[in-house]
């Protein structure tokens, strides 16, 4: 059977353009190419078009290791992200090897060929590639659909009802009143941005968020930038900045109590009271749920200018001039946005079979974080829930040259991980309240009790597993 590619990586976002830099630097002797559905590269922050899109991650350990990040914002704007994955991606002629418009619908691994055989839709027709390895960098949602739940008579309300997903870049808001639905990074995110243009802005919630403010730039950075070569100072600053967080995520499972105070403190600060606002009291425990981090505070300046406001309470059902609430009021407005978040997808929504078997992801078990029990020459890249998304991308990434060259090293053409039931328990694969992976659980793959199948939220404890440890074990059979 024909060859066309060794490495065969499908996604050209964050993850796709990390993946292709590690093969092509780590592993020169493979060929490879990216396949992306959709007419861009960029994934996330090309597809993300609503007002003051931002990371929520500082772009020191959201942005490249081997391209340091060069603008002196660390909390940075959609736009400048994407430019900066499109500038990255010519840089090392990552570009030219991303076939557009190729969305892969199903995969198949035969062991008699030692070939996966991807099927593709490339503008309406169908056609077929066959490589040794698939890589996986599609994301983790939906990019067709966000997640959208019914709301009781939203036929009747007269007015514009959008998600954030599908933003219409010809909707013109000034001066209206706005509500948007939720509470997470999204409605934050959109809230303060809004306000600058509209009447009035109402965030909607069923119940609050932790928000911490962080400034938009690193005064450290940058005066590590000023005084250090550009990678030594993007080494220091990522350093310090994973060690910080790993340092808040620990506090707040250690001691919840006193990490809550701390951020209510923030939340005091920002309003610029002393009163607890029902408005901004989560239910739960920090890190529970993603945490949302707001630049210079934008979010909590906008309320106090009465821009904006917080409603806290449940819908009973749209009506034609706004939203009845069960506490019986109702909130009229002219524009409703339902912030109300993501539809999980696992690979990128394809079907695949090993040897005629179709696979059903809730029986696999995750190997590292980065490879599936009894999937031939295959992996993934994906991100932390509770730290930036490259840090543990590119460590991935990284693992994934190191397992291609071994097995060159070793003449070797199969590699799959074994899960042995009779040494390892099962557990979920993520410890995480957050909606989009609740809705999910029932399709979510497992971890293991202990490692190699333990999946740590722990960028050290990755840094150690993935680039440190030898490849060989018991549990990786190569063939």
């Amino acid at each position: 059977m024909h060859v066309d590619y060794d490495v065969i990586i499908v996604g050209a976002g964050l993850s796709g353009v990390d993946a292709a830099y590690r093969v092509q630097s780590e592993c020169p002797h493979l060929s490879y190419t990216v396949l992306e559905a959709r007419d861009a590269i960029g994934g996330t922050w090309d597809l993300f078009k609503y007002p003051g899109i931002r990371s929520d991650s500082d772009m020191y350990t959201l942005g490249f290791p081997f391209y340091p990040w060069k603008n002196p914002k660390a909390i940075a704007d959609g736009p400048s992200i994407l430019s900066y994955i499109k500038e990255t991606a010519s840089h090392f002629g990552i570009d030219q090897k991303i076939q557009f418009n190729n969305r892969v619908m199903h995969a198949s691994w035969s062991d008699e060929s030692k070939l996966w055989t991807i099927q593709i839709n490339f503008n309406g027709s169908e056609k077929t590639m066959h490589c040794r390895f698939l890589f996986m960098t599609s994301g983790y949602y939906n990019y067709d659909h966000g997640y959208a739940p019914v709301f009781t008579n939203s036929e009747a309300f007269k007015g514009p009802i959008i998600h954030p997903q599908h933003w219409d870049e010809n909707l013109d808001y000034t001066d209206k009143d706005i509500v948007v639905i939720g509470s997470g990074a999204t409605a934050v995110t959109l809230v303060p941005e809004l306000a600058k243009k509209a009447n009035r802005v109402t965030m909607l919630q069923r119940s609050p968020t932790y928000i911490m403010t962080l400034p938009s730039t690193d005064k450290i950075a940058n005066f590590f930038n000023k005084w250090l070569p550009a990678k030594m100072a993007f080494r220091l600053t990522k350093w310090k900045n994973v060690l910080l967080s790993l340092f808040l995520y620990l506090y707040s499972k250690k001691k919840p109590e006193s990490m809550k105070a701390f951020l209510m403190k923030g939340v005091h600060r920002g309003l610029k009271t002393d009163k607890l606002d029902k408005h901004f009291t989560p239910r739960y425990n920090p890190w529970d749920q993603r945490l949302c981090l707001v630049p210079d505070g934008d979010f909590f300046k906008a309320v106090r200018s009465e821009k904006a406001q917080v409603v806290t309470d449940e819908i009973v059902q749209f009506t034609e001039s706004g939203i009845a609430l069960k506490s019986g009021k109702e909130l009229k407005t002219d524009i409703i946005i339902t912030a109300t978040g993501l539809k999980l997808q696992l690979l990128g929504g394809i079907s695949i079979t090993v040897n005629g078997k179709l696979i059903n992801t809730a029986e696999l078990h995750s190997y590292k974080g980065v490879m599936f029990s009894d999937m031939p020459n295959f992996a993934f890249a994906v991100g932390y829930t509770n730290a930036s998304w490259t840090l543990k991308c590119d460590l991935n990434c990284q693992f994934v040259a190191r397992i291609l060259n071994h097995m060159k090293d070793k003449n070797k053409s199969v590699v799959v991980p074994r899960f042995d039931e009779s040494k390892y328990g099962s557990e979920p694969l993520l410890d995480f309240d957050a909606g989009y992976v609740k809705r999910a659980l029932d399709s979510l793959p497992k971890q293991g009790s202990k490692k190699p199948w333990k999946v740590h939220q722990n960028y050290i404890k990755d840094t150690i597993s993935l680039r440190l440890e030898k490849i060989d074990n018991p549990n990786l059979e190569f063939s």
